[in-house]
């Protein structure tokens, strides 16, 4: 018998590999639909407005607008209205922030439990998310009426909450206060229900109290989303507009003017667009360095 002569297999052929060039490239356009919209909208505006403070921009016919250095920094940081803006800033932010995060925490843990109607407490929770910040501030401004007003028919008294020089500020707090709550509870509420339940059944075998169980398992689990969280609210707090111009519109008597809405007035009544847009930059300054400082933490705990 003659021996049938067997080709050997063939080895499959092997893909090739596109250059590291060409998926660049690839990336790049895939890229492009979500690059344009930002880099027109985010980063352009940006950088006019970072350009527009080193300038002596003002509204008007042919006024020619000319480089003017540092001039409108240092006229604004010699402007008492800007310091008390920003000091009206910082209390409204801090303000704001910690008291939101106090009572979203409560209502987080209250929310975390087992009890009856949980799933529409939690929606009702989420129902000031979802309502227009021009909306809330007209509501509450019906609110704080001094004649129709519910809180004054509730206490009996006629007080006009958002005109009052000692208690605007106080009562636009309670608005901001109310108004960020949501996100908080949602965000600390998704954290505590990341928490393993193996901690707590451990720290329960131990005897361990219903304080305990919180100071120990529940706050060091939740830090980092306390961290990451309270930061965007105060970067959302100090950079806040609509509501409080809604509200107040800056009164009385500068009361409640936040830096943006000193911004607005120097730019919008004013005409002074190099200047307005100089608060602008110093408030962005602000706003890195929180930034900065969760980064670091951010990176020091990976570490």
């Amino acid at each position: 018998m003659t021996a049938v002569a067997t080709r050997p297999p063939r080895s499959s052929p092997r893909k090739r590999r596109k250059p590291r060039s060409r998926q660049g490239r690839e990336t790049l356009l895939l890229m492009l639909p979500a690059l344009v919209p930002v880099l027109l909208f985010s980063v352009g505006p940006l950088l006019y407005g970072i350009g527009l403070a080193f300038t002596n921009a003002r509204f008007g016919r042919n006024r020619v607008t000319e480089f003017v250095g540092l001039e409108n920094f240092v006229d604004l940081f010699a402007d008492s209205a800007f310091w008390s803006s920003f000091r009206i800033g910082l209390i409204w932010a801090v303000s704001v922030t910690g008291l939101q995060f106090l009572l979203s925490l409560g209502l987080a843990l209250l929310l975390n439990q087992n009890l009856r109607f949980r799933g529409v407490a939690r929606v009702l929770a989420v129902v000031p998310w979802a309502m227009p910040p021009v909306v809330i501030g007209l509501m509450w401004r019906l609110v704080y009426h001094p004649d129709a007003g519910i809180l004054n028919s509730m206490l009996g008294t006629d007080i006009d909450w958002l005109q009052n020089f000692s208690l605007a500020l106080p009562a636009i707090i309670v608005v901001g206060i109310w108004s960020g709550m949501p996100q908080t509870t949602v965000v600390l509420l998704a954290g505590l229900q990341n928490v393993p339940k193996e901690l707590y059944e451990a720290v329960e075998v131990d005897g361990a109290g219903t304080w305990r169980r919180f100071w120990n398992i529940t706050l060091p689990q939740l830090r980092p989303v306390i961290v990451a969280i309270t930061s965007l609210d105060f970067i959302w707090n100090i950079n806040q507009f609509g509501l409080v111009y809604v509200l107040t519109q800056g009164g009385p008597g500068g009361q409640t003017r936040l830096p943006m809405l000193f911004a607005y007035e120097e730019a919008f009544r004013n005409g002074f667009y190099g200047y307005a847009a100089s608060l602008g930059v110093a408030i962005v300054i602000v706003v890195l360095a929180v930034l900065g400082v969760y980064l670091w933490r951010q990176m020091r705990e990976a570490s």
